[in-house]
């Protein structure tokens, strides 16, 4: 039609056209309500995971190599944090309170809080995976230096009552019984500890039996596999002495023959003359590199590193990715006592 020069077109919808505009707005509806519950059951899924807590990160990894994706593993102490001084924080308490198992493993801050954390949630399992362990005791020493008194020797450890130099805070903390809580530090008590773990996902889920089992084989050969590795990168270093800020690692020194030396002595930082001494011992010893940790100051390492002209490394006891850091810390240790 034209009016005034100006062409108007009506354009009437046909009836197939509004049709198949229904449908195709039908469809879409469908999809997103598709969309919405496929979100809402993984969700419900997600949800319906039963929750472990455990104490340190190792041992979420060692939880999740054989539970995989069937819980959800919480960690108390985070990463940075010492499992000789932490609190929990008020929402981990909270979180307890839906929580299926506890997953304790000997760490000293457990001996203040496991009861506390028993009592927010009755009907939770608390697990002791050092149960039936024999830990190294921490106040046995090996005087193989009876010029200096060096405190040397596989079972050089904390004393009951350690203080530690965290920046300008002074941190007292008690390690139960005076043994040494390092278990996670030794792949052969890692295959005991992994065991306790397996049997009591069983009977969280024991839908789930074999495929926990499975898991568990697979990860105790994977062990098997990881100890005889560490002793291949240690091969011809029986007896040889690293020295350490805080001894962590004296199950790992035990069971690959080596010789740990820690610069704390009976858990605290030295003092002058005991620097001395062990400034000394490293020169002695050949010893080239100070082995510190990112849980605690660096101070008192960096001091024996420079007056030995060496370096200080960190390796880290408490990282997540366990078996690979267990490797790459027997290299440092291989490539600083060589």
């Amino acid at each position: 039609m034209n009016f005034g020069g100006r062409i108007l077109f009506h354009i009437t919808q046909h009836p197939l056209h509004r049709f198949f505009g229904e449908k195709i707005r039908a469809s879409f509806t469908v999809l997103f309500v598709c969309f919405f519950l496929a979100g809402s059951v993984a969700t419900s899924v997600a949800e319906d995971k039963p929750t472990v807590f455990v104490s340190i990160l190792p041992q979420k990894y060692f939880v999740e190599q054989i539970a995989g994706d069937l819980v959800k593993v919480e960690v108390m102490v985070k990463p940075g944090a010492s499992p000789a001084t932490y609190e929990p924080k008020v929402s981990q308490m909270k979180q307890l309170a839906s929580c299926a198992i506890y997953f304790a493993i000997g760490v000293p801050f457990e001996r203040a809080w496991l009861d506390r954390i028993a009592g927010v949630n009755p009907q939770m399992q608390i697990v002791r995976t050092d149960q039936g362990i024999e830990k190294l005791s921490m106040e046995k020493h090996l005087h193989g230096d009876e010029d200096h008194g060096v405190h040397e020797g596989h079972e050089d450890h904390d004393g009951h009552k350690d203080q530690v130099d965290k920046g300008d805070k002074e941190e007292a903390y008690l390690h139960e019984e005076g043994l040494d809580p390092h278990i996670w530090l030794s792949p052969l008590l890692v295959q005991r500890q992994a065991a306790i773990i397996a049997a009591s996902l069983t009977e969280l889920l024991p839908d789930q039996a074999t495929f926990f089992d499975a898991n568990h084989k697979a990860f105790q050969a994977r062990l098997v596999k990881l100890d005889k590795e560490l002793r291949q990168i240690l091969a011809g270093k029986k007896g040889y002495r690293f020295m350490v800020f805080h001894p962590s690692w004296g199950y790992f020194a035990h069971n690959y023959q080596l010789v740990q030396v820690p610069i704390e002595i009976e858990g605290k930082g030295p003092k002058s003359s005991q620097l001395k001494e062990l400034i000394l011992f490293a020169r002695k010893e050949g010893i080239q590199v100070i082995f510190a940790q990112p849980q605690f100051s660096t101070k008192s390492a960096a001091l024996v590193a420079r007056e030995i002209d060496g370096e200080v490394i960190t390796v880290d006891p408490l990282a997540e990715n366990w078996l690979d850091n267990m490797k790459s810390v027997a290299e440092k240790f291989r490539d600083a006592i060589q």
